[in-house]
């Protein structure tokens, strides 16, 4: 079922979400809808909160046709546990903050420590698009989105762009 993705201005999206106890059925249907939500939105990566939900899941799909089993997976409670001290930047944007993009640094590979849907222990080595994706998702579920990850300057005319397309969508 596709759920609605709540926009910037929400609480639920600067809420910290809380980690999975139960892996039951409930947690494979919402694993399921987020896949099924990401994929109508035309995304890479949703994090639970962003569709109201304030749990420690992420869904993330990558994959491209030179590597189409890599870069799909859903990961319950993940922590980066190590990232190297190599950055890259590369410029994001975030299906909860439609039409606003912006270069952020981040480390360029990344170790994820997490459970699969069944509880199972899920270890990542990530690098390249996948490791973005994976900490701009892990930035979620922690209630910071990726225009905390940009100077205060940029931010502020981000913010501007924002309000202005905002306001010029009200009007129509």
């Amino acid at each position: 079922m596709v759920r609605t993705i709540v926009i910037m201005g929400d609480p639920v999206l600067r809420t910290r979400a809380e980690q999975v106890g139960s892996f039951d059925e409930g947690l494979r249907c919402l694993v399921d809808d987020m896949f099924e939500t990401m994929y109508h939105a035309e995304g890479i990566g949703l994090a639970a909160n962003q569709i109201s939900v304030l749990k420690q899941v992420l869904v993330v799909d990558v994959r491209d046709e030179k590597d189409a089993a890599a870069g799909r997976m859903a990961l319950i409670n993940p922590r980066i546990v190590k990232a190297s001290s190599e950055v890259h930047k590369e410029t994001e944007g975030c299906l909860s903050v439609p039409g606003l993009e912006e270069v952020v640094q981040r480390p360029l590979d990344i170790k994820v420590e997490a459970s699969d849907v069944y509880g199972a222990p899920v270890s990542v080595n990530a690098g390249a698009l996948l490791a973005r994706a994976l900490q701009h998702e892990i930035d979620h579920l922690e209630g910071i989105l990726f225009l905390d990850r940009v100077s205060p300057f940029k931010r502020r005319l981000l913010m501007k762009k924002w309000k202005k397309t905002r306001a010029e969508r009200a009007e129509k």
